[in-house]
């Protein structure tokens, strides 16, 4: 007892760091569940929400220590679309090809893009991640470095919960807040998740229907053009340097300079337009970018990301 009291009798600014976090982050939560009562969400969504929310060292520790090294395309490549995965793809589009093809349809991209992102994200519903959301963004926006951003996501988490669509504790997702199997962060499911099997409900967690339609609704509404492609390998001449997805030109302009199919043979169409993308530079991989490699990397702005979406999907089939 004599050791809690000398404790709690002692200035805030002489705690060790975890004791003052700890300290202040009651108040801290305090404040989230004023400003979400402001904002019009019910006591009762806030109260479920907040009851088992706690101050969670782990979450801060993968937030600070993210890993900083840099893998080249090849290393990216192999770890994210090794042959297992590829397998996976082609048992999971099999199996879901009754069900992703007029989703797809529906929403107006295609449906090997849409396994592609699902496998990527969740390695196709397997790993979705057991963090209780709400905890993961109210300890993100108490750490400080983007308080703004996952106060703004707190909010939107809890208009989910409002709306009914799923319970506090089965909103789970990543360390970062990204939830169910397609990852999509608060803000994302409020634009984008759909209820693609009308049951009145957008369930991203456990409903395939709602995860294939909500990844698809991302895609249409991120400017996917049905029939047209995304992403092939191509051969390239050791003297072509002015590439980058940026740089765009006809085919027959790029055949013009030597660029050609993985195959050596000529486009099938020469007027389409394309960017030459090669990610570890000159003597690396080569590859062939369309309209939709842009729809996919408004998914995540990475090229990796997109290539290895692109390529997941034209393997899958």
């Amino acid at each position: 007892m004599l050791t809690r009291r000398v404790l709690l009798s002692a200035p805030l600014a002489a705690l060790p760091f975890a004791a003052r976090a700890e300290s202040r982050f009651p108040s801290f939560v305090e404040s989230l569940r004023a400003e979400a009562l402001h904002a019009g969400i019910s006591p009762a969504t806030i109260e479920a929400a907040f009851a088992r929310v706690s101050l969670n060292p782990k979450i801060l520790e993968l937030d600070r220590h993210q890993p900083e090294f840099t893998l080249t395309w090849a290393q990216y490549k192999a770890r994210v679309i090794p042959s297992t995965r590829i397998a996976n793809g082609r048992a999971a589009y099999a199996r879901e090809s009754n069900r992703l093809s007029p989703i797809s349809a529906t929403y107006r991209c295609d449906p090997r893009i849409v396994v592609g992102i699902w496998g990527l994200e969740s390695d196709f519903g397997a790993k979705t991640g057991n963090y209780h959301v709400v905890e993961s963004l109210a300890n993100l926006a108490y750490d400080g470095r983007r308080e703004g951003y996952f106060r703004s996501e707190i909010l939107n988490a809890l208009r989910i919960l409002d709306a009914g669509d799923i319970s506090p504790d089965a909103m789970t997702g990543s360390w970062a807040g990204a939830m169910g199997q397609p990852q999509f962060m608060p803000s994302s499911y409020l634009h984008y998740a759909v209820d693609a099997d009308g049951d009145g409900r957008r369930d991203i967690w456990t409903n395939r229907a709602d995860v294939f339609g909500s990844i698809a609704n991302y895609l249409g509404k991120s400017g996917w053009r049905v029939g047209e492609p995304w992403v092939q390998p191509i051969r390239v001449p050791e003297n072509l340097v002015a590439t980058g997805r940026d740089i765009k030109k006809t085919l027959g302009d790029w055949q013009a300079l030597g660029v050609r199919r993985i195959d050596g043979t000529p486009f099938s169409r020469s007027d389409v337009i394309g960017a030459v993308v090669m990610p570890d530079g000159a003597g690396g991989e080569a590859f062939m970018t369309y309209a939709n490699f842009h729809a996919i990397r408004r998914y995540n702005p990475s090229d990796f990301y997109a290539l290895a979406v692109g390529l997941l999907g034209n393997a899958v089939a």
